[in-house]
């Protein structure tokens, strides 16, 4: 008993105590997110045929960037792993195939219909697990709460995006576009996926009512016309401010220039 109390006395046993509590919390978040993951990588499903058929236009359309293999090349990413969500974001939006290399894929006229873009997200799907097409349930605007999701766009996305969803300009070239007009299996695939620059937010991150709610807020800013005339943009003050100096300027040359031409 002598013995036993002096090793619950040592000084190392706070430490010990501590990293056996850090490894229990660290599980138990795996194991966790890992859940979460598992439901919207299963959430869709497709058949051999899809993903044969995927495959050979894969093959005829994406393997010289991506690798015959979609194990990646120095001109594309490995897409093992991507899930068949950022698929159907990428090539459902026209930015995959790309146009031409550059700081970021582009918006354009989608190259597939809509069967084959799923065919390729059914191969893509098959070589590893990732996020899914998200079910019709998260994207149902009349189930979301505006209120909420205006809250979470503000905290997460209004630094990029814009406080009214319509973009703004990055470093080096790059942009985040407008979220405008982009339908809402778009919106929910960009967050689950994290294109181009941004961050991923995955459902341990933001839930997929949350993600519902933020799409409902999305689409109420494309109804509401604003409330002072004109948007500038929505741009807020830095907009406002430079138009007022513009035209207050203008106004005092015009006003200066007149006096001038009276005096003399």
């Amino acid at each position: 008993m002598k013995a036993l109390s002096q090793k619950r006395r040592h000084p190392l046993a706070a430490i010990v105590l501590l990293a056996l509590a850090l490894l229990l919390t660290g599980g138990l978040y795996a194991v966790a997110t890992a859940t979460n993951e598992a439901k919207a990588e299963t959430s869709t499903t497709y058949t051999a045929t899809q993903a044969q058929e995927g495959e050979k236009l894969f093959i005829s359309n994406c393997a010289t960037c991506h690798g015959t293999n979609a194990e990646g090349t120095a001109d594309g990413p490995s897409l093992v792993g991507v899930g068949a969500a950022a698929v159907d974001f990428q090539v459902g939006t026209g930015r995959m195939p790309m146009q031409m290399q550059g700081t970021q894929a582009q918006l354009k006229p989608g190259q597939f219909n809509e069967e084959q873009t799923d065919q390729l997200a059914a191969y893509v799907s098959s070589l590893g697990a990732g996020p899914s097409v998200p079910e019709d349930e998260y994207l149902d605007v009349s189930k979301g709460d505006a209120a909420n999701g205006a809250k979470i766009f503000l905290a997460n996305c209004a630094m990029c995006h814009n406080a009214a969803g319509v973009g703004g300009a990055l470093t080096r070239g790059k942009f985040a576009p407008t979220l405008m007009g982009v339908s809402e299996k778009h919106i929910y695939e960009a967050m689950e996926t994290g294109p181009q620059n941004m961050p991923v937010f995955n459902d341990a991150n933001i839930t997929p009512e949350e993600k519902r709610d933020v799409i409902t807020y999305l689409k109420s800013q494309e109804v509401n016309n604003s409330p002072g005339g004109f948007a500038l943009g929505s741009l807020g003050p830095v907009a406002e401010g430079l138009l007022i100096w513009t035209l207050g300027l203008g106004i005092i040359l015009i006003f200066t220039v007149w006096l001038t031409s009276r005096s003399a």
